[in-house]
């Protein structure tokens, strides 16, 4: 890549987060030193993806599908990054044959479907339990008050006559039976029902977390554990 195409230069600490998987963003970056680390979120637990030193390119998909970032980027030690001109990348990126140009994004929206299929078979294959808890979290003008059930690791099912639009993020506060203080889990919309399907299909939404402390992911499991281990 050559410096002329670069438009300007961006510096991170370590363990700073670039971009976080989920947002929109479509600039592409190269590493000019330091290292990046590609991480996905499955179930409470974060996965490396890879780790990218200088010289590798980064954000792609963001570009060429026009897609939410399917990864987090964090920076592993003092990294500098460049990012690479639109007007460079747009003027590329038109000079390709339209049909080909069609084969690229396809292609994009093909990979984003596997991870997401690859995330959810993962997620699946962790228990949960059934339990009723309750717990509140934000709208744009109120504190909500509502009930959880399906809990696992990494998510669980808000029945909710109110739920949030797919893709939102919010901090969720979830009470758990003897535990003085609740539960705050950085969490996302993953899909949302504004009215009920019959009996067994409820008004709601299907959260997934994406971020809480470790002793709070802690707490979570030994909760789940101890229910699993009481059937």
């Amino acid at each position: 890549m050559e410096n002329e195409n670069i438009v300007s230069e961006e510096k991170y600490d370590d363990g700073q987060v670039i971009f976080r998987e989920g947002k929109y963003g479509d600039w592409i970056y190269v590493i000019l030193a330091g290292s990046v680390e590609i991480s996905r979120v499955i179930e409470g637990e974060k996965y490396i993806i890879a780790v990218l030193k200088p010289g590798e390119i980064f954000g792609e998909l963001g570009f060429l599908g026009g897609i939410k970032r399917t990864a987090t980027a964090t920076a592993i030690g003092e990294t500098t990054l460049g990012t690479i001109s639109r007007d460079f990348l747009d003027n590329e990126f038109n000079k390709i044959h339209g049909y080909f140009r069609s084969i690229l994004v396809t292609v994009v929206e093909r990979f984003k479907q596997l991870i997401d299929r690859v995330s959810e078979y993962s997620s699946r294959s962790v228990p949960r339990i059934n339990q009723t808890i309750s717990l509140e979290f934000k709208d744009r003008l109120s504190v909500i008050m509502a009930m959880a059930t399906n809990i696992g690791e990494g998510g669980l099912f808000i029945r909710t006559e109110k739920p949030l639009e797919e893709g939102e993020h919010f901090t969720l506060r979830m009470k758990l039976p003897n535990i003085s203080e609740p539960l705050s889990i950085e969490s996302e919309v993953v899909w949302s029902r504004n009215m009920p399907k019959g009996k067994d299909e409820p008004a709601g939404m299907g959260i997934k977390f994406l971020q809480m402390s470790k002793e709070d992911n802690k707490v979570l499991k030994q909760y789940i554990n101890a229910h699993l281990i009481g059937k």
